[in-house]
């Protein structure tokens, strides 16, 4: 197939990521739940943890959420091989400060550290905090410039911008990325402008799970973002995100997942705030699923063999990045990388999941 995939887990920043009250599981979203994430998927020979980025808990107010940045830099300290992917929303931070934060975290992973650009759609983050509220299109205007200011930041300067939103005069940072290498920069978002943006400026273009034309939706996406100019960049490399249920038959996956969906119904409580204008909300209506960002919707419920066919569907369109959420977390991440994995190994010669 060419292309070696890798694998990831979503770390628990908020604590469960299928159902908030899981018979079998309670993770509050503290840094102990994360940490311990990360140090097992690295133990099991996952290649890389993806750190979302909440300031306040949108499935709950009342409820936790971890910090990403100080989460990353102590992760950072506490693994040796994993690659960490802190999610940024870029109007929460100067530009600046940004780099120069990624920058060390760098440092502190030696080489290991990368962010996702997320332009924001939980709505009620921006505005409790103060910030002022402009709509979806002029988000995506306003991470261009964000973006710029950062990826020169971390070359070696000086950085002299002025932008619509964002300004920059003589900005030089010290030290520079590790080794020389900036951090790899993730994009996640499906509306037009943010196709844009990934195609100029991103390194992987995150893809959440969709409705059931799985590869060949996804292949649709992929030949989009290909066809768009690069600028004399590396070719924009692809990722799925999939909240994923693998069981040794179909029938206990199936079962499984309607357990899942069951207690999923009973629980759910509509977020308030959420952008309408976000394509990821659009793609999930009236469509039984469970997780964020598409979760079962890409279809990656069944036998480990069936787990394993699907993903290798999805390497052959062009995706070398998955991005998995578990339920119970600890549990089925354990369950992927000795069941699944070795599949993977042994029928394509994929390298350790």
């Amino acid at each position: 197939m060419g292309t070696s995939p890798r694998f990831g887990v979503w770390t628990p920043i908020s604590g469960n990521w299928g159902v908030r009250e899981h018979p079998d599981e309670h993770l509050d979203g503290s840094y102990a739940d994360n940490r311990r994430t990360v140090v097992e998927a690295e133990r099991l020979g996952l290649d890389t943890t993806l750190i979302a980025q909440h300031t306040i808990n949108p499935g709950d107010d009342q409820g936790d959420v971890v910090d990403t940045w100080t989460t990353s830099a102590a992760i950072a300290e506490a693994t040796s091989r994993i690659e960490i992917i802190a999610a940024v929303k870029p109007f929460l931070y100067n530009p600046g400060v940004l780099a120069k934060m990624a920058t060390q975290i760098g440092h502190i992973s030696r080489g290991r550290f990368a962010i996702n650009l997320v332009s924001g759609w939980f709505l009620p983050e921006i505005t409790k905090l103060g910030l002022a509220l402009i709509d979806h299109d002029r988000r995506y205007a306003y991470s261009r410039e964000w973006l710029s200011i950062v990826q020169q930041a971390w070359g070696d300067g000086p950085v002299t911008v002025a932008g619509e939103y964002l300004h920059a005069d003589g900005l030089r940072l010290r030290p520079m990325p590790y080794a020389g290498t900036p951090p790899v920069v993730y994009f996640g978002g499906e509306s037009e402008p943010a196709r844009a943006l990934a195609a100029a400026a991103a390194d992987v273009f995150l893809i959440n799970g969709r409705p059931p034309d799985g590869p060949d939706g996804v292949r649709a996406i992929i030949a989009d973002l290909r066809s768009r100019p690069r600028a004399g960049q590396a070719p924009l490399r692809f990722g799925l995100t999939s909240f994923l249920i693998a069981r040794p038959t179909e029938r206990e996956a199936t079962e499984e997942f309607d357990r899942l969906w069951q207690l999923t119904r009973e629980q759910r409580k509509p977020i308030e705030g959420a952008d309408p204008a976000r394509v990821m909300g659009r793609n999930a209506v009236g469509v039984a699923s469970v997780g964020t960002n598409g979760g079962t919707l890409s279809g990656l419920v069944g036998s480990y063999a069936q787990i394993a066919d699907r993903i290798s569907g999805f390497v052959d369109a062009g995706v070398d990045t998955f991005l998995f959420q578990f339920q119970p977390h600890f549990a089925e991440m354990e369950r992927f990388a000795t069941e699944v994995a070795p599949l993977l190994r042994s029928r394509h010669g994929f390298p350790g999941a």
